[in-house]
């Protein structure tokens, strides 16, 4: 059967981390426009540690705060998002510590989109279906509209063709 790809149906609340989401996903395909057209993997490699300093920690934080916390301590899919966290972490550390490794860079390319994925499709479904709508209101509250401006702040825009 043939996956849907129309958009989801999300509450007001997860809407800026979703918007959020599409900025993860952006990264993961600029990483990968970067070894199609055979960067410098050092180029690719401190954009990608500059995106997660600068966006991605900030964004896990308060998914771990305000969404992953929401959920009991032994919840499954709470313990997976955590699992994958501490996952994405390792693959930005050892990536400062070696950053000519194509291997690793499409590692974590792959991971941040299937984590993206996971949360999109399957996390915020059930944080949807398990929170009250007073829960839900509050997150709002909570996690307000930011303005993503990483690009702004970086030369190297080895992604855009010339």
């Amino acid at each position: 059967m043939k996956e849907s790809s129309s958009p989801i149906k999300r509450h007001s609340a997860l809407l800026e981390f979703s918007r959020e989401h599409h900025f993860g996903l952006l990264l993961v395909w600029k990483i990968r426009q970067g070894l199609k057209r055979d960067i410098d993997l050092i180029r690719i490699t401190d954009y990608t540690v500059f995106f997660f300093e600068k966006d991605l920690i900030q964004h896990f934080k308060e998914e771990e705060k305000n969404l992953f916390s929401k959920l009991p301590a032994d919840d499954l899919l709470r313990q997976q998002a955590l699992r994958e966290h501490e996952k994405i972490y390792t693959l930005v550390d050892n990536l400062r510590k070696n950053k000519m490794n194509a291997n690793l860079l499409t590692e974590f390319a792959d991971t941040l989109e299937n984590h993206i994925r996971f949360e999109e499709r399957i996390l915020f479904n059930h944080l949807e279906n398990n929170l009250s709508e007073d829960e839900l209101t509050k997150l709002v509250e909570e996690h307000g509209k930011k303005v993503i401006d990483v690009d702004t702040k970086w030369d190297d825009h080895f992604w855009i063709i010339k």
